[in-house]
């Protein structure tokens, strides 16, 4: 392709835009300078094509409205690569906004239409690896910018408990396939509750690993310090199996420690509760203006199950909990806008694995297609780009630099209790907003659903939403939070409630669950 020298008229924008005094000579000399630099450019661009690998050669299939009556599908596959392995005939779907290769990628935006990555995800490759077969890609939210599941371009996706209301996002279409079973497993994000909130509304369990357990590369980011990926599945047992197939070093991912070493998350799984402190997170209760009472006793009274079981249960402060949606809203904000937007989904200086071909589409397809962002997408673009313009990033440093006392929050509390529980969401799905919603009842229902899960997107803690109970006849869901890379703790204390409270049944909607023909 080749780079295009700068006109007079490009620079001259540019020398606007970063405030210097050039007359159209001096844009002329520094035009001539640019031709070296820009030589490379066309150097680098020719050796990384002769590089990259060629795009794999790989079936899908597009579901019909009939098939798709939730609207959760984007696209059917069929891959495997092995038939044996510890999730031997397990069918999984993944989200899409991660890189299955050969396969389009929307992410739930207008903007990335017509996008196929060349390579599997990290965590594509491990799942295949251990034997899994990959059956579609599910709904996500526009650019996973959303709690609800009213934004992705494709349209709304429905919950399996009731149609008319929300299934939880961006997460939305892999943890209504799991709840319906049109898939056994599911892979999710999770950058503020993305995981976590679609499994609570849609009755089934949704792990968030500890930060930079799981490699977060092939996937599209916000921000690399909120970045989580994790498995949607029925219960507990299969999160732990998925978990253990997905955990482990990527050398071309900066999120993780080189050193971490992830555990065989099934060994103590049944262990049970007896012994264990369990701390009630106060501030993750009775949260004004969002909290349901039923929401709230459904899950002290699965708390109290586990009491039963040999657990002693108490109420523990920690006053940071919702600091801490402040700390995740200004990291997210302004990180979505330099990162996501303005670095066009990939960002820059971290050493790891880029994609060009994702950068180069998804930067023409949000300008060509900047009309047809969700208006959640378009606040945090206006709303960041405005904090960055006028004060320069710095509010972005302040929160990160108060992460650690965030941290410290939890961890003091956690130093005295052995994990926290708290609802996974403060209330019942509500009902999808209407085609008449207002822009600001579209953003409240999209983004006012997080505040006792986005702080642990910030702090990094594992978090595992477990079903409780129900109300009204809707999900209700019991957040189990642990020490840092102490995920097969929570995973545990989770397989403990749902022990106490018999499981979990089958969303109702189990008819939505379309027979089809293989790709």
């Amino acid at each position: 392709m080749g780079t295009v020298p700068p006109s007079i008229e490009d620079l001259r924008a540019l020398a606007k835009r970063y405030n210097f005094t050039l007359d159209d000579a001096d844009l002329e000399s520094f035009r001539g300078l640019m031709a070296p630099t820009l030589a490379s450019y066309d150097a680098v661009e020719k050796l990384y094509a002769e590089l990259a690998p060629p795009m794999p050669s790989r079936s899908y299939a597009v579901p019909s409205p009939a098939e798709n009556p939730l609207n959760a599908w984007q696209l059917y596959t069929e891959l495997s690569t092995r038939e044996d392995g510890p999730l031997a005939g397990r069918r999984v779907v993944i989200k899409d906004n991660i890189a299955v290769a050969g396969v389009p990628m929307g992410n739930g935006s207008r903007s990335l239409q017509g996008f196929v990555p060349r390579e599997d995800a990290t965590a594509v490759r491990r799942l295949l690896d251990a034997g899994a077969t990959i059956v579609g890609k599910g709904t996500c939210e526009d650019l996973c910018y959303s709690a609800g599941s009213h934004t992705a371009h494709s349209g709304p996706v429905r919950n399996p408990w009731d149609p008319e209301r929300t299934s939880g996002g961006s997460s939305s279409g892999p943890a209504v396939l799991v709840a319906t079973g049109e898939a056994d497993l599911a892979l999710g994000g999770d950058q503020g509750g993305s995981i976590r909130i679609p499994a609570a509304f849609c009755g089934v369990v949704g792990h968030k690993p500890t930060y930079g357990l799981v490699p977060c590369t092939g996937a599209f980011s916000m921000d690399n310090t909120l970045d989580h990926l994790g498995p949607i599945t029925r219960t507990v047992r299969d999160a732990a199996l998925m978990l253990t197939a997905l955990a482990g070093h990527d050398p071309e991912d900066p999120r993780q420690d080189s050193a971490l070493k992830p555990r065989d998350y099934l060994k103590r799984l049944d262990e049970g509760v007896k012994g264990l402190r369990i701390g009630l997170l106060t501030e993750g209760f009775d949260i004004p203006g969002l909290s349901e009472p039923g929401v709230d006793d459904a899950v002290r009274n699965a708390a109290h199950a586990l009491e039963q079981a040999g657990a002693r249960v108490t109420p523990i402060s920690v006053p940071w909990h919702r600091t801490g949606m402040a700390v995740w809203t200004v990291i997210a904000t302004d990180g979505i806008a330099w990162q996501m937007i303005e670095g066009n989904g990939i960002g820059r200086n971290w050493a790891g694995r880029y994609d060009p071909e994702l950068i180069a589409h998804f930067g023409r397809g949000r300008a060509e297609h900047a009309d047809a962002f969700s208006e959640t997408v378009k606040l945090v673009t206006l709303n960041g780009g405005y904090t960055i313009d006028k004060y320069h990033g710095a509010h972005y440093g302040m929160a990160q630099n108060l992460v650690p006392h965030l941290i410290k929050g939890y961890d003091q509390a956690l130093a005295e209790v052995d994990v926290l529980v708290l609802p996974t969401a403060p209330h019942v799905p509500k009902p999808l907003p209407g085609p008449g919603a207002s822009r600001e009842e579209y953003v409240v229902a999209a983004l006012g659903l997080v505040p006792n899960v986005a702080p642990f997107d910030a702090s990094g803690h594992p978090a595992i939403a477990v079903p409780a109970g129900r109300v009204d006849g809707l999900p209700v869901s019991m957040m189990i939070v642990g020490p840092h890379h102490r995920d097969d703790l929570c995973l545990r204390v989770a397989r403990a409630v749902e022990t106490a409270l018999g499981g979990f049944p089958p969303a109702p909607a189990h008819a939505f669950a379309a027979t089809r023909e293989q790709p």
